[in-house]
Protein backbone atom coordinates (compact mmCIF):
# COMPACT_ATOMS: atom_id res chain seq x y z
CA UNK A 1 0.00 0.00 0.00
CA UNK A 2 1.78 3.20 -1.23
CA UNK A 3 1.26 6.25 1.71
CA UNK A 4 -0.78 8.24 -0.38
CA UNK A 5 -3.30 5.95 0.35
CA UNK A 6 -2.35 4.39 3.81
CA UNK A 7 -4.51 4.21 6.93
CA UNK A 8 -1.41 3.94 9.50
CA UNK A 9 -3.33 1.42 11.86
CA UNK A 10 -3.54 -0.62 8.69
CA UNK A 11 -0.33 -0.33 7.69
CA UNK A 12 1.15 -1.46 11.15
CA UNK A 13 -0.55 -4.37 10.97
CA UNK A 14 0.92 -5.85 8.40
CA UNK A 15 3.92 -4.56 9.29
CA UNK A 16 7.39 -6.94 9.35
CA UNK A 17 7.43 -6.04 12.86
CA UNK A 18 3.92 -7.03 13.48
CA UNK A 19 4.06 -10.78 11.33
CA UNK A 20 7.15 -11.94 13.11
CA UNK A 21 5.71 -11.01 16.57
CA UNK A 22 2.84 -13.08 15.51
CA UNK A 23 4.71 -16.11 14.55
CA UNK A 24 6.18 -15.69 18.22
CA UNK A 25 3.20 -15.68 20.06
CA UNK A 26 1.73 -18.79 18.07
CA UNK A 27 5.34 -20.43 19.01
CA UNK A 28 4.90 -19.85 22.89
CA UNK A 29 1.50 -20.74 22.91
CA UNK A 30 1.96 -23.82 21.65
CA UNK A 31 4.49 -24.47 23.78
CA UNK A 32 1.85 -23.59 26.29
CA UNK A 33 -0.50 -25.79 25.43
CA UNK A 34 2.09 -28.75 25.64
CA UNK A 35 3.59 -27.64 29.06
CA UNK A 36 -0.27 -28.49 30.21
CA UNK A 37 -0.71 -31.59 28.49
CA UNK A 38 2.86 -32.64 30.16
CA UNK A 39 5.16 -32.62 27.28
CA UNK A 40 7.56 -29.54 28.22
CA UNK A 41 8.82 -28.77 31.92
CA UNK A 42 7.00 -25.45 32.88
CA UNK A 43 10.55 -24.32 33.51
CA UNK A 44 11.61 -24.45 29.39
CA UNK A 45 8.60 -22.41 28.81
CA UNK A 46 9.88 -19.52 31.45
CA UNK A 47 13.10 -19.95 29.52
CA UNK A 48 11.78 -19.23 26.12
CA UNK A 49 9.40 -16.58 27.41
CA UNK A 50 12.32 -14.62 29.02
CA UNK A 51 14.65 -15.10 25.94
CA UNK A 52 12.87 -15.82 23.25
CA UNK A 53 13.58 -12.30 21.01
CA UNK A 54 13.22 -11.45 17.05
CA UNK A 55 15.44 -8.88 15.39
CA UNK A 56 14.21 -8.44 11.72
CA UNK A 57 17.16 -7.18 10.42
CA UNK A 58 19.39 -10.04 11.85
CA UNK A 59 16.47 -12.08 9.73
CA UNK A 60 16.52 -10.52 6.52
CA UNK A 61 20.30 -11.81 6.81
CA UNK A 62 19.65 -15.16 7.66
CA UNK A 63 17.38 -15.29 5.02
CA UNK A 64 19.46 -14.05 2.07
CA UNK A 65 21.40 -17.77 2.92
CA UNK A 66 17.91 -19.82 4.04
CA UNK A 67 16.20 -18.17 0.97
CA UNK A 68 13.13 -19.23 3.72
CA UNK A 69 11.48 -16.55 5.53
CA UNK A 70 10.14 -18.84 8.72
CA UNK A 71 13.55 -20.65 8.92
CA UNK A 72 15.72 -17.60 8.68
CA UNK A 73 12.87 -16.35 11.95
CA UNK A 74 13.41 -19.84 13.97
CA UNK A 75 17.17 -19.68 13.54
CA UNK A 76 17.50 -15.69 14.97
CA UNK A 77 14.92 -16.40 17.42
CA UNK A 78 16.77 -19.87 18.94
CA UNK A 79 19.81 -17.60 18.85
CA UNK A 80 19.01 -16.21 22.21
CA UNK A 81 17.81 -19.68 23.76
CA UNK A 82 19.83 -22.43 25.33
CA UNK A 83 18.43 -25.90 24.75
CA UNK A 84 15.12 -24.88 25.58
CA UNK A 85 14.71 -24.37 21.86
CA UNK A 86 14.07 -27.50 21.23
CA UNK A 87 10.58 -27.21 22.14
CA UNK A 88 10.03 -24.05 19.40
CA UNK A 89 8.34 -25.38 16.12
CA UNK A 90 8.00 -28.56 17.55
CA UNK A 91 5.61 -30.71 14.99
CA UNK A 92 4.83 -27.74 12.96
CA UNK A 93 4.98 -26.61 9.20
CA UNK A 94 6.08 -23.54 8.44
CA UNK A 95 2.21 -22.81 6.93
CA UNK A 96 0.97 -23.34 10.42
CA UNK A 97 2.27 -20.15 11.99
CA UNK A 98 1.83 -18.49 8.88
CA UNK A 99 -1.81 -19.31 8.24
CA UNK A 100 -2.26 -18.43 11.66
CA UNK A 101 -0.36 -15.23 11.44
CA UNK A 102 -2.67 -14.36 8.73
CA UNK A 103 -5.58 -14.76 10.03
CA UNK A 104 -4.37 -12.77 13.41
CA UNK A 105 -3.51 -10.01 10.59
CA UNK A 106 -6.99 -10.57 8.83
CA UNK A 107 -8.88 -10.25 12.33
CA UNK A 108 -7.30 -7.28 13.15
CA UNK A 109 -7.99 -5.93 10.10
CA UNK A 110 -11.94 -6.75 10.30
CA UNK A 111 -12.00 -4.87 13.68
CA UNK A 112 -10.46 -1.83 11.38
CA UNK A 113 -13.21 -2.40 8.47
CA UNK A 114 -15.77 -2.58 10.30
CA UNK A 115 -15.06 0.48 12.32
CA UNK A 116 -15.14 2.37 9.04
CA UNK A 117 -18.45 0.49 7.78
CA UNK A 118 -20.15 1.45 10.85
CA UNK A 119 -18.77 5.25 10.13
CA UNK A 120 -19.63 5.28 6.65
CA UNK A 121 -22.76 3.70 7.68
CA UNK A 122 -23.59 6.43 9.68
CA UNK A 123 -22.65 9.51 7.01
CA UNK A 124 -24.83 7.74 4.33
CA UNK A 125 -28.06 7.50 7.29
CA UNK A 126 -27.33 11.49 7.77
CA UNK A 127 -27.19 12.53 4.22
CA UNK A 128 -30.82 10.34 3.66
CA UNK A 129 -31.95 12.23 7.25
CA UNK A 130 -31.34 15.68 5.29
CA UNK A 131 -32.05 15.05 1.88
CA UNK A 132 -35.72 13.62 2.76
CA UNK A 133 -38.97 15.02 0.94
CA UNK A 134 -36.51 16.75 -1.82
CA UNK A 135 -38.04 15.63 -5.16
CA UNK A 136 -35.99 15.65 -8.10
CA UNK A 137 -35.92 13.77 -11.62
CA UNK A 138 -34.87 10.01 -11.43
CA UNK A 139 -33.19 9.08 -14.41
CA UNK A 140 -33.28 5.83 -16.41
CA UNK A 141 -30.67 5.34 -18.92
CA UNK A 142 -29.79 8.83 -18.08
CA UNK A 143 -32.72 9.86 -19.15
CA UNK A 144 -35.85 11.59 -17.54
CA UNK A 145 -37.62 9.00 -16.45
CA UNK A 146 -39.91 9.90 -12.93
CA UNK A 147 -39.99 11.85 -9.83
CA UNK A 148 -38.14 10.01 -6.77
CA UNK A 149 -36.77 12.15 -3.94
CA UNK A 150 -32.54 12.47 -3.22
CA UNK A 151 -33.10 10.89 -0.01
CA UNK A 152 -34.58 7.36 -1.77
CA UNK A 153 -31.40 7.84 -3.85
CA UNK A 154 -29.46 8.23 -1.46
CA UNK A 155 -31.12 5.29 1.10
CA UNK A 156 -30.60 2.68 -2.12
CA UNK A 157 -26.65 3.55 -1.57
CA UNK A 158 -27.17 2.61 2.20
CA UNK A 159 -28.85 -0.79 1.92
CA UNK A 160 -26.26 -1.83 -0.18
CA UNK A 161 -23.85 -0.89 2.22
CA UNK A 162 -25.49 -2.85 4.71
CA UNK A 163 -25.87 -5.47 2.54
CA UNK A 164 -22.05 -5.70 1.62
CA UNK A 165 -21.14 -5.37 5.51
CA UNK A 166 -23.35 -8.29 6.05
CA UNK A 167 -21.38 -9.75 3.29
CA UNK A 168 -17.97 -9.36 5.02
CA UNK A 169 -18.62 -10.09 8.62
CA UNK A 170 -19.10 -13.40 7.48
CA UNK A 171 -16.05 -14.10 5.13
CA UNK A 172 -14.01 -12.45 7.97
CA UNK A 173 -15.71 -15.31 10.30
CA UNK A 174 -14.79 -17.47 7.55
CA UNK A 175 -10.88 -16.37 6.77
CA UNK A 176 -10.31 -15.75 10.13
CA UNK A 177 -9.11 -19.48 10.72
CA UNK A 178 -5.45 -20.96 11.27
CA UNK A 179 -4.41 -24.45 11.94
CA UNK A 180 -1.92 -26.24 13.96
CA UNK A 181 -1.68 -29.47 11.92
CA UNK A 182 1.48 -30.19 10.86
CA UNK A 183 3.01 -30.97 7.10
CA UNK A 184 -0.03 -32.68 5.90
CA UNK A 185 -2.83 -31.67 7.89
CA UNK A 186 -2.61 -35.09 10.02
CA UNK A 187 -1.33 -34.20 13.38
CA UNK A 188 1.04 -36.54 13.35
CA UNK A 189 3.70 -34.90 15.25
CA UNK A 190 1.45 -32.42 17.59
CA UNK A 191 -1.18 -33.19 18.92
CA UNK A 192 -4.84 -31.75 17.94
CA UNK A 193 -5.47 -29.95 21.58
CA UNK A 194 -2.68 -27.97 20.77
CA UNK A 195 -4.40 -26.25 18.14
CA UNK A 196 -7.33 -26.03 20.16
CA UNK A 197 -5.90 -24.31 22.93
CA UNK A 198 -3.70 -21.43 20.62
CA UNK A 199 -6.72 -21.07 18.03
CA UNK A 200 -8.87 -20.19 21.40
CA UNK A 201 -6.58 -18.52 22.97
CA UNK A 202 -6.12 -16.10 19.86
CA UNK A 203 -10.21 -16.16 18.82
CA UNK A 204 -9.33 -17.60 15.73
CA UNK A 205 -11.39 -20.67 14.08
CA UNK A 206 -9.83 -23.75 13.25
CA UNK A 207 -9.27 -24.80 9.65
CA UNK A 208 -12.28 -28.23 9.38
CA UNK A 209 -9.98 -30.33 6.88
CA UNK A 210 -6.45 -28.70 6.33
CA UNK A 211 -4.08 -29.86 3.85
CA UNK A 212 -0.50 -28.32 4.23
CA UNK A 213 -2.52 -24.50 4.37
CA UNK A 214 -5.81 -23.39 5.35
CA UNK A 215 -8.05 -23.78 2.41
CA UNK A 216 -7.66 -20.23 0.03
CA UNK A 217 -11.51 -20.62 -0.95
CA UNK A 218 -11.88 -18.44 2.54
CA UNK A 219 -9.55 -15.82 1.51
CA UNK A 220 -11.19 -15.96 -1.95
CA UNK A 221 -14.39 -15.01 -0.23
CA UNK A 222 -13.17 -12.35 1.89
CA UNK A 223 -11.80 -10.48 -0.94
CA UNK A 224 -14.97 -10.77 -2.69
CA UNK A 225 -16.41 -9.68 0.71
CA UNK A 226 -13.88 -6.33 -0.01
CA UNK A 227 -14.83 -6.20 -3.73
CA UNK A 228 -18.49 -5.67 -3.38
CA UNK A 229 -18.02 -3.21 -0.49
CA UNK A 230 -15.79 -1.46 -3.30
CA UNK A 231 -18.98 -2.23 -5.94
CA UNK A 232 -21.08 -0.14 -3.30
CA UNK A 233 -19.44 2.85 -2.87
CA UNK A 234 -18.42 3.28 -6.79
CA UNK A 235 -21.87 2.96 -7.12
CA UNK A 236 -22.85 5.77 -4.86
CA UNK A 237 -19.61 8.01 -5.75
CA UNK A 238 -21.16 7.67 -10.14
CA UNK A 239 -23.93 9.21 -8.75
CA UNK A 240 -22.37 11.88 -7.60
CA UNK A 241 -20.20 12.08 -10.31
CA UNK A 242 -22.88 12.44 -12.38
CA UNK A 243 -25.10 14.92 -9.90
CA UNK A 244 -22.30 17.05 -10.06
CA UNK A 245 -21.64 17.74 -13.84
CA UNK A 246 -22.19 21.34 -14.80
CA UNK A 247 -24.99 20.71 -16.82
CA UNK A 248 -27.03 19.05 -14.17
CA UNK A 249 -25.15 20.44 -10.78
CA UNK A 250 -27.67 19.20 -7.80
CA UNK A 251 -24.87 18.29 -5.71
CA UNK A 252 -20.89 19.04 -4.86
CA UNK A 253 -18.20 17.31 -3.05
CA UNK A 254 -16.92 19.82 -0.40
CA UNK A 255 -14.71 21.60 -1.75
CA UNK A 256 -12.03 22.91 1.35
CA UNK A 257 -10.10 26.54 2.03
CA UNK A 258 -7.13 26.31 -0.37
CA UNK A 259 -8.05 23.34 -2.75
CA UNK A 260 -7.50 23.63 -5.92
CA UNK A 261 -9.54 21.67 -9.16
CA UNK A 262 -7.05 22.29 -11.57
CA UNK A 263 -3.17 22.94 -12.07
CA UNK A 264 -4.50 24.98 -15.30
CA UNK A 265 -8.19 26.42 -15.15
CA UNK A 266 -8.95 28.02 -11.47
CA UNK A 267 -12.39 27.68 -11.98
CA UNK A 268 -12.23 24.12 -11.64
CA UNK A 269 -14.18 22.30 -8.75
CA UNK A 270 -14.00 18.71 -9.53
CA UNK A 271 -15.68 15.29 -7.82
CA UNK A 272 -12.19 14.07 -7.54
CA UNK A 273 -12.69 12.49 -4.43
CA UNK A 274 -15.93 10.16 -6.20
CA UNK A 275 -13.27 9.53 -8.97
CA UNK A 276 -10.96 8.43 -6.82
CA UNK A 277 -13.22 5.91 -5.04
CA UNK A 278 -14.24 4.27 -8.62
CA UNK A 279 -10.36 3.90 -8.86
CA UNK A 280 -10.07 2.16 -5.83
CA UNK A 281 -12.72 -0.02 -6.41
CA UNK A 282 -11.51 -1.44 -9.48
CA UNK A 283 -8.23 -2.27 -7.60
CA UNK A 284 -10.34 -4.15 -5.10
CA UNK A 285 -11.82 -5.92 -7.95
CA UNK A 286 -8.62 -7.00 -9.37
CA UNK A 287 -7.33 -8.31 -6.05
CA UNK A 288 -10.50 -10.55 -5.90
CA UNK A 289 -9.81 -12.43 -9.25
CA UNK A 290 -5.73 -12.89 -7.81
CA UNK A 291 -7.63 -14.88 -4.68
CA UNK A 292 -9.73 -17.19 -7.22
CA UNK A 293 -6.71 -17.84 -8.62
CA UNK A 294 -5.01 -18.60 -5.47
CA UNK A 295 -7.66 -20.83 -4.46
CA UNK A 296 -6.54 -23.92 -6.55
CA UNK A 297 -3.36 -25.63 -5.31
CA UNK A 298 -1.40 -28.47 -6.23
CA UNK A 299 -2.17 -31.88 -3.87
CA UNK A 300 -1.83 -30.56 -0.67
CA UNK A 301 -0.13 -27.38 -1.44
CA UNK A 302 2.03 -25.39 -3.59
CA UNK A 303 3.72 -22.02 -3.02
CA UNK A 304 2.14 -20.49 -5.95
CA UNK A 305 -0.68 -18.14 -3.83
CA UNK A 306 1.98 -17.27 -1.64
CA UNK A 307 3.80 -14.29 -3.58
CA UNK A 308 0.12 -12.73 -4.71
CA UNK A 309 -1.35 -12.70 -1.24
CA UNK A 310 2.05 -10.48 -0.03
CA UNK A 311 0.36 -8.10 -2.01
CA UNK A 312 -3.29 -8.42 -2.27
CA UNK A 313 -4.19 -8.90 1.34
CA UNK A 314 -2.47 -6.33 3.02
CA UNK A 315 -3.57 -4.08 0.10
CA UNK A 316 -7.05 -5.26 0.04
CA UNK A 317 -8.11 -4.27 3.63
CA UNK A 318 -6.09 -0.87 3.09
CA UNK A 319 -8.00 0.10 0.33
CA UNK A 320 -11.03 -1.03 1.15
CA UNK A 321 -10.35 0.87 5.17
CA UNK A 322 -8.87 4.10 3.45
CA UNK A 323 -12.26 3.84 0.78
CA UNK A 324 -14.63 3.87 3.19
CA UNK A 325 -13.14 6.83 5.12
CA UNK A 326 -13.16 8.67 1.78
CA UNK A 327 -16.88 7.50 1.16
CA UNK A 328 -17.56 8.55 5.05
CA UNK A 329 -16.09 12.25 3.95
CA UNK A 330 -18.50 12.46 0.57
CA UNK A 331 -21.82 11.72 2.51
CA UNK A 332 -20.92 13.70 5.47
CA UNK A 333 -19.91 16.78 3.62
CA UNK A 334 -21.85 16.75 0.34
CA UNK A 335 -23.24 19.87 -0.75
CA UNK A 336 -27.10 19.76 -2.20
CA UNK A 337 -28.16 22.62 -4.31
CA UNK A 338 -32.39 22.05 -4.11
CA UNK A 339 -32.94 25.25 -6.63
CA UNK A 340 -30.94 23.51 -9.14
CA UNK A 341 -32.70 19.82 -8.24
CA UNK A 342 -36.27 21.60 -8.79
CA UNK A 343 -35.04 23.35 -12.37
CA UNK A 344 -33.99 19.69 -13.21
CA UNK A 345 -37.37 18.15 -12.47
CA UNK A 346 -39.08 21.16 -14.32
CA UNK A 347 -36.78 20.55 -17.41
CA UNK A 348 -38.44 17.75 -18.61
CA UNK A 349 -42.26 19.57 -18.19
CA UNK A 350 -44.79 17.47 -17.01
CA UNK A 351 -43.69 14.18 -19.84
CA UNK A 352 -43.24 12.41 -16.19
CA UNK A 353 -46.89 11.76 -15.66
CA UNK A 354 -47.16 9.29 -18.78
CA UNK A 355 -47.32 6.59 -16.80
CA UNK A 356 -49.81 7.48 -14.94
CA UNK A 357 -52.34 8.58 -17.90
CA UNK A 358 -51.52 5.31 -19.77
CA UNK A 359 -53.05 3.34 -16.86
CA UNK A 360 -55.64 5.58 -16.18
CA UNK A 361 -56.99 4.51 -20.03
CA UNK A 362 -56.22 1.00 -19.23
CA UNK A 363 -58.48 1.01 -16.02
CA UNK A 364 -60.82 2.90 -18.39
CA UNK A 365 -61.04 -0.24 -20.78
CA UNK A 366 -58.31 0.77 -23.22
CA UNK A 367 -55.90 -1.79 -23.85
CA UNK A 368 -52.42 -1.45 -23.05
CA UNK A 369 -51.50 -1.19 -26.51
CA UNK A 370 -53.87 1.28 -27.45
CA UNK A 371 -53.45 3.27 -24.21
CA UNK A 372 -49.64 2.85 -25.36
CA UNK A 373 -50.31 4.71 -28.37
CA UNK A 374 -52.43 7.72 -27.80
CA UNK A 375 -50.12 8.72 -24.85
CA UNK A 376 -46.75 8.33 -27.08
CA UNK A 377 -48.31 10.32 -29.66
CA UNK A 378 -48.87 13.54 -26.85
CA UNK A 379 -45.84 12.81 -25.36
CA UNK A 380 -43.57 12.81 -28.49
CA UNK A 381 -45.71 15.94 -29.40
CA UNK A 382 -44.91 17.64 -26.56
CA UNK A 383 -41.15 17.21 -26.23
CA UNK A 384 -40.75 18.30 -29.94
CA UNK A 385 -42.84 21.15 -29.21
CA UNK A 386 -42.29 22.10 -25.85
CA UNK A 387 -44.96 22.06 -24.81
CA UNK A 388 -47.14 21.05 -22.03
CA UNK A 389 -47.70 16.88 -22.11
CA UNK A 390 -51.08 17.50 -20.39
CA UNK A 391 -52.25 20.14 -22.72
CA UNK A 392 -51.65 17.47 -25.51
CA UNK A 393 -52.64 14.52 -24.29
CA UNK A 394 -55.69 16.65 -23.78
CA UNK A 395 -55.93 17.06 -27.30
CA UNK A 396 -55.90 13.26 -28.12
CA UNK A 397 -59.77 12.73 -28.60
CA UNK A 398 -59.43 8.69 -26.96
CA UNK A 399 -57.52 10.67 -23.92
CA UNK A 400 -59.94 13.20 -23.87
CA UNK A 401 -63.25 10.84 -23.93
CA UNK A 402 -61.99 9.59 -20.50
CA UNK A 403 -60.04 12.07 -18.85
CA UNK A 404 -60.97 15.55 -18.17
CA UNK A 405 -58.75 18.57 -17.16
CA UNK A 406 -58.86 18.59 -13.99
CA UNK A 407 -58.08 14.54 -13.79
CA UNK A 408 -55.09 14.78 -16.30
CA UNK A 409 -53.84 17.82 -13.59
CA UNK A 410 -54.50 15.02 -10.42
CA UNK A 411 -52.29 12.33 -12.42
CA UNK A 412 -49.37 14.86 -12.38
CA UNK A 413 -49.08 15.56 -9.54
CA UNK A 414 -45.40 14.88 -7.26
CA UNK A 415 -47.57 13.40 -4.22
CA UNK A 416 -48.70 10.62 -6.45
CA UNK A 417 -45.23 9.63 -7.26
CA UNK A 418 -43.72 10.12 -3.88
CA UNK A 419 -46.31 9.38 -1.48
CA UNK A 420 -44.92 6.03 -0.16
CA UNK A 421 -41.39 8.09 0.34
CA UNK A 422 -41.71 7.39 4.24
CA UNK A 423 -42.75 4.09 3.77
CA UNK A 424 -39.41 2.99 1.72
CA UNK A 425 -37.20 4.98 3.77
CA UNK A 426 -38.77 3.42 7.27
CA UNK A 427 -37.14 -0.03 5.99
CA UNK A 428 -33.62 1.23 6.03
CA UNK A 429 -34.07 4.37 8.60
CA UNK A 430 -36.63 2.38 10.88
CA UNK A 431 -40.20 4.06 11.79
CA UNK A 432 -40.63 7.78 12.69
CA UNK A 433 -40.46 7.90 16.86
CA UNK A 434 -44.18 8.46 17.86
CA UNK A 435 -44.46 12.03 19.36
CA UNK A 436 -45.12 12.15 23.18
CA UNK A 437 -48.15 13.79 24.17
Amino acid sequence: MIDRYSVPEMAAIWSDESRFSRWLEIEILAIEARVASGAVPPGDLDLVRAGARFDPARISEIEKETRHDVVAFLTCVSEGLGPESRHIHYGMTSSDILDTALAMQLRDSTRLISAALSACDEALRSLVERTRGIACIGRTHGMHAEPVTLALKFAGFLAELRRASARFEAAAEGACVGKLSGAVGTYAHLDPSVEEYVMGKLGLGREDVATQVVARDRHAAFLFALASIGGALERFATEVRHLQRTEVGEVEESFGQGQKGSSAMPHKRNPVQSERLCGLARLLRGYLLAGLEDSVLWHERDISHSSAERFILPDACGVACYALARASEIAGGLRIFPEAVAANLALGGDRYASQAVLLALVDGGFTREEAYACVQRAAMRAQERGTSFLAEAGEEREIAGILDRAGLEALCSLHRHLAHEEEILARVLGPEPVAQV
